[in-house]
């Protein structure tokens, strides 16, 4: 009768919760049990496990009664990442390797049936969690996976190629003996000491929109959400593609956390790695794709846009399920998945950019071509959009045309790098009077930090009443002011950055 103990992580959305493998063998009717409410995958694991040990050349004590317990037994587990750590637990159990070598250590990693370990999701999220504990604890990863774990500070991370290469590591070894040389395939991973300068298609491919420029250089200087409407092949899509090289560069924690989402989605490539995602889902996506669902919960494309760009084009047409999901995580930054087994909660602090045509031919007000709609199909399809959900969008911006002789004419346009410079500009003004992003001002907060000049406060206040604006849209209308007056380099909010603030929120256009 012999048992070993094994840690290893689970994931629990973003949340990686420690698991403590437990092997025990027997003697008795030979069997191999898995407890520990695991799922299909985990189950499937009797089956990997078995083969790995027996081509990788190492004993399967198949004349034993193997029982495997995942601890604690009311976590629910999933994914192939046990496999390794059950291999060790049984290898430890049966003395071919030193249980006592494996104290300090944590592994997760797939199995191969000839032995060589497979890259599983969510390696990020558990050196995040290892390194939140504060206790020292060395990570043991396939290839691939190891890599992502190691862009955690201070995180010691080890590479591990085959099962054979973990196992040589932990080999008993009498006082007397000489050391064993370590595997080939065995390795530390080093961390990463610097942030790699991001790379964004530019703005200075774009020919003309001016007015459009100006609204994306608003948006990233304050954090604001908006809405491009326009005749098909004005530009829009190429905007909006561009506007994540308008944001200043990410952090080492906002770099963390966007890493850590993409990885646990099983999108995370080192390349990206500190460079702002801009997510860009088709409209037929559905509501769980946009916002996250499943059993167990999955991040949606709003986590994963996390600290950087949702991009919907054809905003009309995704379906009215997904566009409503929206309302909530737009002004909170969170989504939170409730199931009956389980919850789930998931950053989602992203901006939102919208494109659509202003009716369903796409050419109503466009002076290059004649719009076929009816305003009943224009009401219709304008309509798909409710109104709680425009109210929450900062700013709205026609995107006109541009005739093809002008376009070719038209130089070259001011280049994302120098955009960039005046947002950074603005956004550190807001961060040092307040701690926050405009878009991100609320209740009191605002009140104080706004520095409303009396006729600007009397000049919005007669607009409002008169447009019949609700209290989010004066609200929102007031945030986009503030961040004009910052990149203005002005200390209160005028007059003019109101009036400039208004004509963004006004209407969709009906006839």
């Amino acid at each position: 009768m012999s048992l070993s103990l094994v840690q290893s992580r689970a994931l629990l959305g973003l949340e990686a919760a420690a698991v403590t493998v437990e092997v025990h063998l027997a003697n008795g009717l030979p069997s191999f049990t898995l407890v520990g409410l695991a799922d299909v995958e985990v189950k499937e694991a009797r089956e990997r496990v078995r083969s790995a040990l027996q081509n990788s050349g190492l004993e399967f004590p198949s004349n034993k009664k193997i029982t495997v317990n995942l601890a604690p037994a009311d976590l629910p587990k999933d994914s192939g990442r046990f496999d390794l750590p059950i291999a060790l637990g049984i290898l430890a159990a049966s003395g071919q390797i030193d249980a006592g070598k494996l104290a300090g250590y944590e592994f997760a990693g797939e199995l191969s049936l000839s032995g060589e370990l497979r890259a599983v999701r969510g390696a990020l999220a558990m050196s995040l969690a290892l390194h939140a504990s504060h206790v020292v604890t060395r990570l043991v990863l396939p290839p691939g996976s190891a890599e992502e774990a190691a862009l955690v500070p201070d995180a010691q991370v080890y590479r591990a190629q085959h099962l054979l290469d973990v196992v040589q590591h932990f080999l008993p070894q009498a006082a007397d003996a000489p050391a064993v040389e370590p595997a080939s395939g065995w390795s530390r991973v080093s961390a990463v000491t610097h942030m790699q300068p991001a790379h964004y298609p530019d703005m200075a491919d774009v020919k003309g929109q001016l007015g459009a420029k100006r609204a994306l250089e608003i948006a990233a200087a304050g954090g604001h959400s908006l809405l491009l409407t326009g005749p098909p092949g004005s530009g829009k899509s190429m905007l909006a593609l561009r506007f994540a090289g308008l944001l200043p560069p990410m952090t080492t924690d906002e770099a963390l956390q966007s890493a850590a989402i993409a990885s646990l989605g099983g999108r995370f490539a080192l390349a990206q790695w500190a460079q702002r995602p801009t997510c860009h889902p088709h409209h037929t996506a559905s509501a769980v794709a946009l916002v996250g669902g499943g059993s167990p919960p999955r991040p949606g494309e709003i986590s994963l846009a996390h600290h950087g760009v949702l991009f919907l084009d054809e905003f009309p047409e995704f379906s009215r399920a997904a566009l409503e999901a929206l309302r909530e995580p737009l002004e909170t930054g969170r989504i939170t998945i409730s199931r009956a087994a389980r919850r789930a909660d998931f950053p989602a602090r992203f901006q939102l950019i919208a494109a659509m045509n202003p009716c369903p031919c796409g050419y109503l007000g466009s002076t290059q071509k004649t719009c076929r709609c009816t305003p009943d199909q224009v009401a219709r399809y304008q309509g798909k959009l409710s109104g709680p959900l425009i109210d929450r969008i900062d700013l709205h911006v026609d995107v006109p045309a541009v005739a093809s002789n002008e376009l070719m004419q038209a130089p070259a346009g001011e280049s994302s790098t120098d955009i960039r410079a005046r947002c950074m500009a603005a956004r550190e003004r807001s961060m040092a009077r307040q701690g926050v992003s405009n878009q991100a001002l609320q209740g009191r907060a605002l009140e104080q930090h706004l520095l409303l000049d009396e006729a600007a406060a009397q000049f919005l206040t007669v607009a409002a009443a008169r447009l019949g604006w609700s209290a989010r849209s004066t609200h929102r209308a007031l945030k986009v002011a503030r961040t004009i007056a910052d990149l203005a380099g002005a200390r209160s909010t005028q007059v003019t950055h109101v009036a400039e603030a208004m004509q963004y929120r006004r209407a969709l256009r009906s006839s």
